[in-house]
């Protein structure tokens, strides 16, 4: 993309909050459950979605808002789809209970797993290409290696479903946040896992009676959100023992129930999220105060994720299956 090259080799400027809509994308006939920026930067003009219509999609998101490629392999809804870091594959995962892994370009499956559960959360591992986590609807999150197509370990959370998954820098620890509420005790809410050893190091992290459907971590701070059904967002601290950060808590929008996605801009100056009510809401990191709040979309915003080149470029996908992007 010409837009993205003249950005390729300079520093990162200031987040502005987004004002005015460039596109809007709307051939998915479902929900989109998830967008993603392709991570390759002089690709990154490529916006991947999963729907519940079964499909995966790849736009042009940055010089057009076409619909460049539809991936039709999944029998069932797609929850949950990224980039590999060679931005040249996908990986996708959905109630059929099966795993794919797609060329870009040609649409043909390099890999094809099957899990007993429905997918609800995938990652790559960040420093192992070939190594991803997935979790759904079971007690169990496994760690799959795609050389071998095969379960490397399986951890054990004894939770009915795992809502999502992040990999703490270098990837030797990570985070899940699990549906474990019951109505004594919110403990294993979000479950801290030696990666290597499939220990459990923590799941006494948070404990509001709240599930939290989705985690995010700071770009440049050893710090971590997540999104809570108690419609707020709470901060931790990204090294053991993990503790919250009772004085600072994002709260004006809404989950209600979405698994509402939350991201921070490239710069870890704005913390951005999506709401039940289709706005965006826009918070200073550093103070917890909204900045703004953007009227996006009609029906629930379920992600609101900023360009990782092209400052202030921001898209936003929601619940009717429209996706937006905005400046």
């Amino acid at each position: 993309s010409e837009l993205i090259k003249p950005y390729l080799g300079s520093k990162y400027k200031i987040t502005e909050v987004p004002k005015s809509l460039i596109f809007c994308m709307s051939k998915h006939s479902g929900p989109v459950n998830e967008i993603q920026w392709c991570p390759v930067w002089e690709q990154s003009h490529m916006l991947l979605s999963a729907s519940m219509d079964k499909t995966v999609k790849v736009w042009d998101a940055v010089d057009t808002g076409c619909c460049l490629k539809t991936y039709s392999c999944h029998s069932c809804a797609v929850r949950a789809a990224r980039w590999s870091s060679c931005g040249r594959r996908i990986l996708s995962g959905g109630f059929d209970s099966m795993l794919h892994l797609t060329d870009v370009e040609t649409g043909k499956q390099i890999f094809s797993g099957k899990t007993e559960f429905r997918i609800s959360a995938l990652k790559f591992h960040p420093t192992e290409s070939n190594v991803f986590i997935c979790g759904g609807f079971s007690p169990e999150v496994k760690a799959w290696d795609l050389r071998t197509s095969k379960v490397l370990r399986v951890y054990k959370a004894a939770v009915q479903q795992t809502l999502d998954i992040l990999f703490l820098p270098e990837g030797r620890e990570f985070l899940t946040s699990t549906d474990a509420v019951s109505r004594d005790s919110a403990d294993r809410t979000i479950v801290a896992w030696d990666f290597q050893s499939a220990a459990k190091i923590s799941n006494q992290i948070f404990h509001e009676r709240y599930t939290c459907p989705s985690l995010t971590q700071h770009p440049k701070e050893p710090v971590f959100v997540a999104q809570t059904n108690g419609n707020y967002m709470a901060l931790f601290s990204a090294q053991r023992p993990y503790r919250i950060n009772k004085k600072k808590r994002y709260e004006g929008h809404k989950v209600e129930g979405f698994a509402v996605g939350c991201e921070f801009s490239p710069d870890g100056t704005l913390l951005v999220t999506g709401s039940s009510d289709g706005r965006v809401f826009f918070y200073n990191y550093h103070s917890s105060r909204i900045i703004r709040t953007l009227s996006a979309h009609k029906e629930a915003c379920v992600s609101a994720i900023f360009h990782p080149v092209l400052p202030s470029l921001l898209a936003t996908c929601d619940w009717a299956g429209e996706i937006k992007v905005w400046q």
